[in-house]
């Protein structure tokens, strides 16, 4: 079978997919980063690996997420994608028509707006935690539930307790009066996962016009008192993907898939091999102008694979077809 692998690689999660080549899952991997992006892309290659057994032929690879470029070279990339649009073609296919895809990981939250398949606008919340995932799962911890129970717990409440939301400090002083008021457990934890949908919808959609179908993925879509919850906001059906924690990584595998379809070759994948590889990573500050960007390096065996970071360019390393080293040649007084 001929397969095409998609890897995500975020703050908080790390998710493989493997699609065959009409776009249906084969198999999937989903794994904490924990600050180790690329010891967690080589532990889901060997898990990966141990799931397909050996059936699959991999043909094409799409890397996206916050380390998509660092990923790219770890598993050799043919495409490299940001998040809005592998999320956004991941939507497209299991989603027919989508024209909104709400998704809130662990530290970062997006809303994007499609017609016709198209991209036409977005918005992301990478500052305030009281819009990301991190939200409920410093509150689940400080209340002793694990976050998985949190959608039980939620959907329990017949209303839910009113608590601010704008930001995660104030969030937990109004959760903890409410505590002492003797409000329900139930109804603080569904009073908080309509914090968070207040908040999402506040910053990012600010007041344009949610109108279905809706696709809500990431993380905490997991959580079936934050579906209830922004379906009673929007008064919009909202549908959860049945793979919605690994759909960053499905859509870079269909990007894969397109591209392969446009430039018909082998693929750059390293094999699961590549889970063996001795890889470092460090950093230096380029100097070339007052902006002094971190360069960021990827070594095997003292030989240098890639080099990314600055903002002008000049370090940049073509990594999916080229391989070269050599600085592409733009100007760093372009950078100011």
């Amino acid at each position: 079978m001929q397969g095409f692998l998609g890897v995500d690689v975020g703050s908080v999660s790390t998710n493989l997919a493997m699609l065959d080549a009409d776009g249906g899952v084969i198999s999937y991997v989903y794994l904490r980063t924990q600050g180790q992006p690329i010891m967690a892309v080589q532990q889901g290659l060997m898990e990966l690996e141990a799931k397909l057994d050996g059936s699959v032929d991999v043909i094409g690879v799409g890397t996206t997420g916050s380390a998509r470029y660092l990923t790219s070279v770890v598993v050799g990339g043919d495409i490299v994608k940001n998040e809005i649009t592998a999320h956004a073609v991941a939507a497209g296919h299991v989603v027919p028509g989508v024209r909104v895809v709400l998704e809130i990981g662990g530290q970062d939250s997006k809303i994007i707006f499609l017609r016709d398949g198209i991209v036409v606008d977005f918005a992301m919340n990478t500052v305030c935690a009281a819009g990301t995932g991190s939200f409920l799962d410093h509150q689940s911890a400080r209340l002793g539930i694990p976050i998985e129970d949190f959608g039980r717990y939620a959907l329990g409440a017949e209303k839910g307790a009113l608590i601010a939301g704008r930001c995660s400090v104030f969030a937990e002083s109004d959760m903890v009066h409410k505590q002492q008021v003797g409000y329900k457990l139930e109804e603080i934890i569904y009073g908080l996962c309509q914090a968070l949908v207040r908040n999402y919808l506040n910053n990012l959609a600010k007041g344009r016009d949610l109108a279905g179908p809706i696709a809500f993925q990431g993380g905490v879509a997991a959580n079936a008192g934050m579906k209830k919850a922004f379906e009673e906001a929007i008064n919009q059906e909202v549908q959860v993907p049945e793979h919605f924690s690994v759909m960053g990584a499905i859509g870079a595998a269909l990007l894969a898939k397109e591209e392969k379809l446009l430039e018909p070759g082998p693929s750059a994948f390293k094999g699961f091999g590549a889970a063996k590889i001795d890889y470092r990573t460090s950093s230096f500050a380029c100097g070339g102008c007052e902006n002094n960007c971190e360069i960021i390096k990827i070594v095997v065996d003292d030989e240098t694979l890639a080099r990314w970071g600055g903002r002008c360019g000049k370090w940049e390393v073509d990594i999916i077809r080229r391989q070269h080293l050599e600085p592409i040649g733009a100007d760093c007084s372009k950078c100011g």
